[in-house]
């Protein structure tokens, strides 16, 4: 009979079972998949930092400060390009009530939880992007590449500049001041910002244009 074998597979204990549910329960709620009433899958944390993926999440006042400076730059009807910067796409979609557009060009496909804005993004291949993300179609791109490299960079300066019409703001290491000047002809700011967990790498942020980080 074929019930007899039912014997031979083992069975989890009803409270394994339970703390299993619970582990993947917490799990989807990380990963800002739930959105039950009181869960904000938009908040910082919603989906952890990965550090294989050099994944750090600014200070909730720096993504809200980035976050304003961005929607006050793009205009009213803006639009609004992320690369590499999921924590700031996540603070202005706080703030979806007002006259802007954004999209988030990511690597981490955990983030594809946030629909047709996703879009996939490989820095080692800048302008490996979507047909309908069309050249200089965004009024600011705000970028934060993930390794503190001349050779990352420059790659994903190449995406930044295909992009934008004209708008950079760039979040990177303040090693990186020269090359920064060099490849997307930005200066530094006075705003200095902050990261929630506190990094070895002094972080500064650098626009060609006259911001509000000043």
């Amino acid at each position: 009979k074929m019930d007899d074998d039912d014997d031979d597979i083992p069975q989890l204990s009803s409270h394994t079972l339970a703390a299993l549910q619970e582990f993947y329960l917490e799990q989807q709620q990380r990963e800002g998949m739930k959105t039950s009433q009181g869960f904000n899958q938009y908040s910082i944390g919603s989906i952890e930092e990965d550090w294989q993926l050099s994944q750090f999440w600014y200070s909730d006042e720096t993504a809200s400060c980035l976050a304003n400076e961005l929607v006050v730059a793009a205009g009213k009807g803006g639009r609004i390009a992320c690369v590499s910067a999921p924590s700031v796409y996540q603070k202005l979609k706080e703030q979806d009530g007002k006259d802007f557009s954004v999209c988030i060009l990511e690597y981490d496909r955990r983030f594809s939880v946030y629909g047709e804005e996703f879009i996939f993004y490989d820095y080692n291949h800048p302008l490996n992007l979507p047909e309908n993300l069309l050249p200089h179609s965004f009024d600011i791109v705000i970028a934060d590449p993930p390794y503190l490299s001349e050779e990352c960079l420059k790659k994903t300066a190449e995406t930044i500049k295909y992009l934008t019409k004209g708008k950079i703001l760039l979040c990177t290491g303040a090693i990186m001041e020269e090359q920064a000047a060099k490849h997307l002809g930005v200066k530094i700011c006075k705003f200095i910002p902050k990261h929630s967990r506190n990094l070895a790498n002094e972080f500064r942020c650098y626009v060609n244009y006259a911001s509000g980080l000043d």
